[in-house]
């Protein structure tokens, strides 16, 4: 048959692998990781979850292979472990029943060590050992790796090797990026040693080469080996592209695959894994150029979700393969979905940082529109429910939250009626179509169209339901999602200020926005809208009461957005908004004085309220009913999400 994506689609061998095509997930670590660094059962379900959506390979990360001198809250694979081998046998096993490759990536955090923990505060209870002696940024002492630990580490990397190609994995990653420690090694930013692990190139590559090595040894020829890199440090004082180029052919001897990557720790987090700031594939062009110098197969990765780019990525020669993590967490069946040209079926990832933010915060996994991620062994599959046993379902509110009620009750056989007052579904995502980072959020919505109108939803917009209108209609169970409300106090000039726009309409009313603007609100839609504004070229205030901007964003974002804010934003934070007038808004500060922050323009962006009276006017209009989402407390997608899922799984 005639692929859509026939490049995405075509097969690849390296070694006595073949990748069934050439999208792969990207290494993330699990979500129950044992006291012993054991993989647990909810990991890999995880796992098994990507392999069974179509990706080429899957890896497992990380596997910390000297836990003497490494002892992040990762995995361990180590025989007097009880249960260690079994637990990756498992999981490697769960992968390939689905026709992927397991791969595992052998890792050391090096200076980083303890960064998956929780507890940070346990970090300064360890040793922290790195390539050079030094203090780290938060004031914790680095021990230079020793000639004898050295060669214990190296020795560590061929053992845990050998016991991954038993426990079936059946290639390996080796984690040379990042900051981590053999990127240590190879960069200028970390490396200071005088002996032959510093100075020149050939150096500086040689703990690498010593690793890869050991390993090969340990698995044998034909065995796939790829090496993770850097292929730019981004960041003063580590390397560029021209000496990545250096290090991946020096490198490419040892290995099958070079992986290219970017950044390094704590300085890139946003280039190392792209925000939503930053361009879909900014860091391809560092893969393109590394393959112009090599003959093995190069990878390449970064905020890549759009099946045309990588289409266009493969096809065009800059890579060989695609890898995605947080992509395949918002649609692990993305892969088998662009084998099958069902990419309009894509749900695509926000890059809201969501699941970065949980890892960090919960030590879960959780994904923002997809409720299954962290929570697999609860079962993927939506099993319909017996023929008697089928109800006729009134879903009220098309926003995120009724759309995933109203698709996942059609999944399960009910019959499904979906009704919203407004002309098209999206509820809140409707206004994220004018920001050009956000449009995901959009998209998201018309996706959820396609799929619910493909699993049968009856869906009604135009439609308000009352009272009246749900008793006709005559379900046998109402989820009510009617979600939230701008809120508009009753500062003179806001309510009815020619110049005032809500935030939740700038999408309808865009071109009416003057060349200098007040953003009233520094919660997280006022900052986003005043980045855009910014970037767009006018002159933006933001006008905040607190003390601190976008307190409701999560950990990962934040800093992100905020540095964004310094870009594009004049920051009023203190002033309290007691008029809006023609010409902008006036505030008084802590002090009682009053000042006028300029803008032609107001944009209104204090918060969402729910619609609680809207909601309790529905709760007696059947047998049963359930309120979900922003009509209980104004929240965020993802509990939306959620809620909706599950409570399309209760009736």
């Amino acid at each position: 048959m005639d692929r859509k994506f026939p490049n995405l689609c075509k097969p690849l061998q390296v070694g006595n692998v073949t990748f069934r095509n050439r999208m792969c997930s990207a290494p993330m670590g699990g979500t129950d990781i044992t006291k012993d660094g054991c993989i647990g059962p909810k990991s890999a379900a995880f796992y098994e979850l990507r392999g069974k959506g179509g990706a080429a390979a899957v890896t497992v990360s990380e596997c910390m292979v000297h836990p003497e001198t490494d002892g992040s809250h990762a995995y361990h694979l180590d025989l007097a472990v009880l249960d260690s081998l079994a637990s990756f046998t498992y999981c490697a096993d769960a992968i390939r029943r689905h026709g992927a490759i397991p791969t595992l990536e052998l890792s050391h955090s090096g200076q980083f060590a303890g960064t998956y923990m929780t507890d940070k505060t346990k970090q300064k209870t360890m040793i922290q050992y790195g390539v050079s002696p030094s203090v780290r940024a938060d004031g914790l002492e680095i021990h230079e790796l020793t000639q004898e630990l050295i060669d214990d580490i190296v020795a560590s990397y061929g053992r845990v090797a050998g016991l991954a190609k038993r426990a079936g994995f059946e290639m390996l990653m080796i984690h040379g990026g990042h900051g981590w420690l053999i990127n240590q090694f190879l960069s200028p930013l970390f490396n200071e040693r005088t002996d032959k692990y510093g100075g020149s190139l050939e150096n500086r590559t040689r703990f690498a080469k010593e690793v890869m090595t050991a390993i090969r040894e340990a698995v044998g020829p034909g065995f796939p080996l790829e090496f993770r890199m850097s292929g730019s440090e981004f960041c003063e004082g580590g390397y560029d592209l021209d000496e990545g180029v250096r290090i991946a052919k020096e490198m490419e001897p040892y290995v099958d695959i070079l992986h290219v990557s970017a950044g390094t720790y704590q300085k890139t987090f946003g280039i190392t894994h792209p925000s939503m700031f930053e361009e879909h594939g900014r860091n391809v062009f560092l893969a393109e150029e590394i393959k112009k110098h090599v003959s093995v197969p190069v990878a390449t990765l970064g905020g890549l979700n759009e099946p045309e780019l990588l289409e266009e990525i493969i096809a065009s020669g800059k890579a060989d393969l695609v890898y995605m993590g947080r992509a395949l967490l918002a649609d692990p069946f993305l892969p088998r979905k662009v084998v099958e040209g069902r990419d309009n079926e894509i749900k695509r990832c926000l890059r809201c940082f969501t699941c970065m933010a949980e890892r960090a915060v919960t030590s879960t996994r959780r994904c923002t529109i997809n409720p299954l991620i962290g929570r697999e062994m609860d079962g993927v599959e939506i099993h319909p429910v017996a023929e008697s046993e089928r109800k006729k379902v009134l879903v009220v509110g098309a926003g995120p939250g009724g759309l995933e009620a109203a698709l996942t009750a059609a999944k399960r056989g009910h019959k499904v009626v979906l009704c919203d007052s407004a002309s098209e579904v999206g509820g809140i995502l409707k206004s994220e179509r004018a920001l050009p980072f956000k449009y995901e959020m959009y998209q998201l919505g018309v996706t959820q169209e396609v799929l619910c109108r493909k699993a049968g939803v009856e869906i009604r917009l135009n439609t308000t339901v009352t009272p009246e209108y749900a008793a006709a209609e005559n379900a046998d169970a109402i989820i009510i999602a009617v979600g939230s409300e701008p809120l508009v106090p009753p500062i003179k000039g806001l309510r009815d200020g020619e110049n005032v726009i809500i935030v939740n309409n700038y999408y309808l009313e865009k071109d009416k926005v003057a060349d200098e603007v007040v953003v009233f609100g520094g919660g997280l839609a006022g900052c986003e809208a005043a980045i855009h504004l910014g970037m767009e070229g006018k002159k933006v205030h933001l006008v905040e009461m607190r003390d601190e901007l976008a307190p409701d964003a999560n950990v990962r974002h934040r800093p992100l957005l905020l540095k964004e804010i310094d870009k594009y934003v004049t920051v009023h934070t203190g002033y309290k908004g007691m008029e809006v007038t023609a010409d902008g808004i006036i505030c008084e500060d802590k002090n009682g004085e009053t000042h006028l922050v300029p803008g032609k323009t107001v944009i209104c962006a204090l918060g969402q309220r729910a619609r609680k009276q809207v909601a309790a006017d529905l709760l007696d209009c059947a047998p049963w009913t359930i309120t979900i989402g922003d009509c209980n407390r104004a929240a965020t997608i993802t509990q939306a999400v959620y809620q909706g899922y599950h409570a399309a799984l209760d009736l």
